[in-house]
């Protein structure tokens, strides 16, 4: 997520701005299980962090974004610290944990498709890339913290990474305008997950019990 063109300063800029906010949403989850100071800092680091991690580890992309630019674990560490600092101001907002995540899930989804792109990956590859970079510190928060993670959960998470991912590759191809481009994903990304979580979207469920029909 962090090989980013030049030429997208918009991309880049929203990536910092997703990996502070990814440390929020960490904050406000330790919060919730008494955590440490450290505890936080670390949540928040690995929530930022984690999903671009994998996605690098299962590429073979090398170094690490936060090996070779260790201000992203100051950001992502500093953030979850200020929340601390602020959490009565942030706990006030309902919906801050979801806005901040949504702008996680979003960003960090275009970003990895970006780094796929940029290794030649076919567009599945580019896809699945997004969604794991999107999707994966967020539910290592989750398991962390002992919760149900959001992906699991009733509203469309996955499924508005995918959708997001694909509406972005559709520039590689069209060779479109790399900044409108990207902020017209951000704007579709977030209202979709804002939409699916204020109406309640979900996907078709599998109910299995076991028991035959008789």
């Amino acid at each position: 997520m962090w090989s980013l063109p030049p030429t997208d300063s918009v991309l880049h800029f929203l990536s910092l701005v997703a990996v502070a906010a990814q440390g929020m949403t960490a904050a406000l989850a330790a919060g919730r299980r008494s955590m440490d100071w450290l505890g936080v800092c670390f949540l928040g680091c690995i929530t930022a962090l984690g999903g671009g991690t994998l996605r690098d580890l299962f590429l073979g992309h090398y170094p690490l974004a936060w090996v070779q630019s260790p201000i992203y674990l100051a950001l992502a560490g500093g953030a979850a610290f200020l929340t601390i600092l602020f959490a009565r101001l942030v706990h006030r907002l309902k919906v801050a944990f979801i806005v901040l995540d949504a702008i996680g899930l979003v960003v960090f989804t275009m970003a990895g498709c970006d780094v796929a792109w940029q290794m030649d990956a076919t567009l599945p590859i580019v896809i699945v890339s997004g969604m794991v970079t999107g999707c994966a510190g967020g539910v290592l928060r989750d398991v962390l913290c002992n919760d149900v993670p959001l992906l699991f959960r009733s509203e469309l998470y996955a499924s508005v990474s995918v959708v997001t991912g694909l509406f972005y590759a559709t520039a590689f191809g069209l060779k479109l305008n790399a900044e409108l481009w990207t902020i017209l994903t951000f704007v579709l990304g977030i209202s979709f997950r804002l939409l699916a979580v204020r109406y309640k979207w979900e996907m078709p469920k599998f109910v299995f019990t076991g028991d035959e029909e008789r």
